[in-house]
Order: structure tokens, then C-alpha cells, then sequence
């Protein structure tokens, strides 16, 4: 059985090497992307090693619940924009956690079932896991714990970025530690997403070129693409977002609506007659 899986790692190391073999995209620190809606580097390259094949076949017992692998390849053009954060740290930080049923009651202490989108950064933004029939059930930890989404083994997911402000945001996101831009360590210090104001954006996968994604699928552990990848498992389980605003520009004086309604908000409700 071991000979059977070394084999067929060394077919996924065989078409890894075709990968590396294309043109890399062109590093830009000073841009985002934006979705033919907001570049990244190519998150497949070599992306199964020598070394990384050893570690597989080392590692010990597999380990319970869901991960994210790598799954079929998907349209997602973009192009680069210019876009000065405002600061160096984020507006908002939020993180979504997921699991299959067993894990979530393993993890949660008395979880209650929530609505599939959150608000993060002030309000500035509101997100959540999406499958293909819509929102994942979601759920909170009791006394405001942790949010946790319920995924299925093998499933496709995105994640579902809703802009609630007037004015352009960035936003970078993270998938079992890893940046979904070029598929290594996550930090929030590397460039985004934009999304304009009041517009939704869906990422569906890890970034491999200008024009496509390799789809966020539900895997176990060990089929991860952090375990297949960087032999890193720690990470896993975990979905992150960071929002920047843009510099010179205030999301909430672009918001009188909002101020207004916030000003005039009643204690006590009046109640119906």
C-alpha cells in the first residue's frame, strides 16, 4: 500500500514540474487585485516536493475532521489596481472556523445556531462561508466564542465578502494559515483583494494564475493542501480576513445614512400598535 501512494505522489510531483515550468507573475507590492469584479503568484507551483512526499508517508495516525484541499480548477480572472492602505495594521480582523458535525461538537460549548453572514471592522464588512446551495450552517459558541461553519467531506465552498461602506476596501484572506494569493504562510502584510464599495466578492479558491483558482474543496487532513504542500497541518480548520481601508478616504463620513441612523437609534423600541 505505501509503494501504491509513493506512486502515485511521484505522478502529482510529475505534473507539479510541468507547472513550474510557466511564467511566474510579477511581483507588485504597491497593488491589490481586483476581481473582474479585485495578482497573486502561482499557488500550485511545486507544490508537492521530495521531502514533503516523506513526510506523508512518516506522518502519524490521521488526524479527525475537515481541511481544505485542492480541488478543480476555476475561472476567476483579475487585474492589478493601485490602492494606499490608510495604515499598516487592518481596520478589522475576524476568523471563521469549520469543521464536520462531529468536530463542531467536539470544539463548541453549547453552539447556537446563527445567520451564515457576520459583520467585522466596525461594520465596514460582512462575511461568511458559502456552498452550493448558499450559506453553510453556521454557529456561534455560547457566551460570543468562536463562529464555526459546518462543512461536508469532499464539498466546495467560497468565501462570500460583502463591502457595507462607500468607499473601496481591501481585504486579505487566509485559508488554513495560508494566504490565498500565492498559497504559502498567511500574514497580513501581503496585498489583497479590493472590493468597491457595496459590492460583493466571492474568492473560490487558492490563487494559480491572473485568470484562474484552484477551488477551496473540503478534504480530510491528510489530503490538505497544507499537508500535501508544506507538511504543516497545525493551521488547519481555521478561515481569516483582514480589512484595510484606503488612505485618504474615510468609509464612514462616505456613510451619512449610516452615521444618521446610528445618531437617531431608540433605546426602546415603540411597540407595535
Amino acid at each position: 500500500m505505501k509503494r501504491n501512494l509513493i506512486d502515485a505522489l511521484a505522478g502529482i510531483l510529475a505534473i507539479g514540474g510541468l507547472y513550474s515550468c510557466s511564467p511566474q507573475m510579477p511581483s507588485e507590492a504597491h497593488r491589490a487585485a481586483v476581481p473582474e469584479a479585485t495578482s497573486g503568484m502561482r499557488s500550485g507551483d511545486s507544490a508537492i516536493s521530495r521531502n514533503s512526499i516523506d513526510g506523508i508517508l512518516n506522518t502519524p495516525a490521521e488526524r479527525p475532521g475537515l481541511a481544505t484541499g485542492w480541488g478543480h480548477e476555476k475561472s476567476s480572472p483579475v487585474y492589478g489596481q493601485s490602492f494606499v492602505r490608510a495604515s499598516s495594521k487592518p481596520a478589522g480582523m475576524d476568523a471563521i472556523y469549520y469543521n464536520n458535525p462531529e468536530g463542531i461538537r467536539a470544539m463548541a460549548q453549547a453552539p447556537e445556531r446563527v445567520g451564515g453572514m457576520q459583520s467585522t471592522a466596525g461594520g465596514l464588512v460582512e462575511w461568511g462561508i458559502k456552498g452550493r446551495k448558499g450559506l453553510l450552517t453556521a454557529y456561534k459558541e455560547w457566551g460570543g466564542g468562536r463562529r464555526l461553519v459546518e462543512g461536508t467531506a469532499d464539498s466546495m465552498y467560497s468565501i462570500q465578502i460583502k463591502n457595507r461602506s462607500r468607499s473601496t476596501l481591501e481585504v486579505v484572506a487566509s485559508v488554513d494559515g495560508l494566504d490565498v494569493m500565492d498559497g504559502t504562510a498567511a500574514s497580513y502584510g501581503k496585498r489583497g483583494y479590493l472590493i468597491a464599495a457595496g459590492k460583493t466578492l466571492d474568492i473560490d479558491g487558492f490563487r494559480t494564475s491572473h485568470s484562474s483558482v484552484a477551488a477551496f474543496k473540503f478534504s480530510s487532513v491528510a489530503n490538505s493542501y497544507a499537508n500535501l504542500r508544506h507538511g504543516d497541518t497545525r493551521n488547519v480548520g481555521v478561515i481569516g480576513l483582514a480589512v484595510f481601508t484606503q488612505k485618504g478616504v474615510n468609509p464612514w463620513t462616505c456613510m451619512p445614512d449610516e452615521v444618521n441612523r446610528r445618531i437617531t437609534a431608540q433605546p426602546f423600541a415603540v411597540p407595535p400598535r
